[in-house]
């Protein structure tokens, strides 16, 4: 059911595992889906300079999962908690097929593939990470989207006896993001359950979550457990925490800055506290790809 595409950042981008180097080739030089060209970018910085690599480590420790607390490391200490087998996603809304579905029984009807992906954080971090999953749009089109939705709305699991991070309102639980229907259909725009072939960790959001790469890291929910059709633009998260600084579309704008920092630039994790910082792409990188969607938006006020 999958989109073919083209891919340039390659393995070597990415510091992989030791039993990870002798596994198959990253899928590249597959015919483009939707005319697409290069969907994850130049292996190079924006200056020119090779790209930070990530391990399984950095990516697995470095991360935010605020149901398991606020720290970098507390997801990592605390997600063991989780329980994810088994998994049920509840899909609802303006679909032809709604219902309860099995995570298992959704992967069967999947293909699986690895698309490397540049990820960058609202709070001006990056990272090159290799995901495995499959495209939102063959997990829509399973369900069946019918005519008047207009927007995808997702929500986290909710569960205080797991999650030690939701005592603490620091939003109003659960997590809940959403796209616009185009977005969400869009070749780049899957849904994640790996990283370097291995399951999805516990704390980057197992079993199942959400990968928009050109799009600030906490639109990309994690640990799903519902997925709404919509014709109305859904709540989200973060937005109704502090609409003032964090907007619907959260795309990655080099030009418009967080109300509290800069965006023009981040930092690769990888290269220590104190590595030098490298300029920010518009779009993450991918502006080629998904700009047209946004033609005519003005983006600086599209935060």
């Amino acid at each position: 059911m999958a989109h073919r595409w083209n891919n340039t950042l390659t393995r070597a981008d990415t510091t992989p595992y030791a039993a990870y180097l002798n596994r198959r080739q990253v899928i590249a030089g597959l015919a483009a889906g939707a005319g697409l060209g290069s969907i994850a970018g130049p292996a190079l910085a924006a200056d020119g300079g090779d790209l930070t690599p990530n391990t399984w480590d950095e990516i697995t420790n470095y991360c935010n999962f605020y149901e398991f607390g606020t720290r970098k490391d507390d997801p990592a200490k605390y997600a063991h908690l989780l329980t994810t087998t088994p998994w049920q996603i509840e899909i609802d809304g303006l679909v032809d097929r709604p219902g309860t579905y099995d995570f298992q029984t959704i992967l069967s009807e999947m293909t699986i593939e690895e698309r490397i992906y540049r990820f960058r954080c609202v709070e001006a971090w990056s990272m090159v990470i290799p995901w495995n999953g499959f495209e939102l749009a063959d997990l829509l089109d399973l369900a069946g989207v019918q005519e008047g939705a207009k927007y995808v709305a997702f929500e986290t699991a909710l569960r205080p006896d797991e999650m030690p991070g939701v005592q603490y309102p620091v939003i109003d639980w659960p997590y809940v993001e959403g796209l616009r229907l185009d977005e969400a259909l869009h070749p780049l725009t899957i849904m994640a359950t790996g990283i370097y072939d291995r399951p999805i960790a516990k704390q980057n959001g197992a079993p199942i979550r959400l990968v928009v790469p050109w799009k600030y890291g906490f639109k990309s929910i994690k640990s799903i457990v519902r997925i709404t059709l919509t014709e109305s633009e859904p709540p989200t998260a973060w937005n109704k925490a502090n609409p003032r600084e964090y907007g619907f579309y959260s795309n990655v704008n080099p030009d418009v800055d967080h109300p509290r920092w800069s965006q023009a630039s981040e930092r690769q994790i990888g290269g220590g506290l104190f590595s030098k910082r490298v300029p920010t792409l518009m779009f993450n990188g991918y502006a080629e790809e998904v700009a047209p969607m946004y033609a005519g938006m003005d983006l600086n006020a599209q935060f």
